[in-house]
């Protein structure tokens, strides 16, 4: 049995173009992603969307900082527990949990899978302990340090040992973070996550404002862009057109 990528949003959040991507202009329409993959030594999955308290009081959850820059669109039913559910997957039975980095809509839902092992880049968690890096860097602690157990990796990591799912750093964004690349029977994939928010960054190379570090994120682009000219298929952070053309659960299979 080979590897089974299975995508699916949780959720969406809106906000202005201008604060996500150079010159933009006007609002865009940000999906959250969060995957399964299934492996035969496990399940794991890559990001978690936002926590379920989002969907009833942001400001609560997030912050006003948050709350001023986005306004959420997040139901009951659009947790990735219940995207588990859909597709017959039991939360408590998930493996690990790769974590691309520790904004809250990427561990927001690590409280809802209670078993996994989290596996994050040892800069990221580095830098979610720090408090003043924490909070320059938009981390909260109460997201992600939640007992799980940690593997802190450093650079690629294959994490079931025979190429078929390994993580990539691509900091910039923030301090750790990483995507992650799957060969499947299809092809290669490549789960950008906030390494590449659209289509576009990609293809202009227009960084959002705000950003840990600019060299580092323009080199994580150069990287994807190596990768998708070598055949991979990119699969874009928060592009709306491009999540539009991906399945959802319980049809999400890759």
């Amino acid at each position: 049995m080979g590897v089974k990528l299975y995508a699916m949003t949780c959720g969406h959040i809106t906000g202005k173009l201008g604060y996500l991507m150079e010159g933009g202009e006007g609002e865009a329409r940000l999906p959250i992603p969060a995957y399964l993959i299934e492996h035969p030594k496990g399940m794991a999955l890559f990001d978690t969307g936002m926590h379920p308290d989002c969907q009833r009081d942001p400001i609560a959850r997030v912050g006003a900082r948050i709350k001023d820059l986005f306004r959420f669109h997040y139901t009951p039913g659009e947790e990735i527990s219940a995207r588990l559910a859909a597709l017959g997957r039991d939360p408590a039975r998930i493996d690990l949990i790769i974590n691309s980095h520790l904004h809250f809509d990427h561990v927001g839902g690590n409280a809802l899978i209670p078993n996994a092992t989290v596996i994050v880049q040892r800069r990221e968690w580095a830098a979610g302990m720090d408090p003043d890096l924490a909070a320059r860097r938009g981390f909260n602690r109460r997201d992600f340090d939640l007992g799980h157990r940690l593997r802190q990796v450093d650079g690629e990591h294959d994490v079931f040992g025979d190429g078929s799912v390994v993580c990539l750093p691509t900091h910039g964004h923030t301090p750790g973070h990483q995507s992650l690349r799957l060969r499947l029977d299809g092809g290669e994939v490549v789960l950008a996550a906030d390494a590449c928010y659209f289509c576009q960054t990609l293809r202009e190379r227009r960084l959002p404002k705000n950003v840990h570090d600019r060299a580092e994120m323009l080199a994580s682009l150069e990287r994807l862009a190596a990768l998708e000219a070598g055949g991979a298929r990119i699969f874009f952070g928060h592009d709306d057109a491009f999540w539009q053309g991906v399945p959802q659960a319980p049809l999400a299979i890759l």
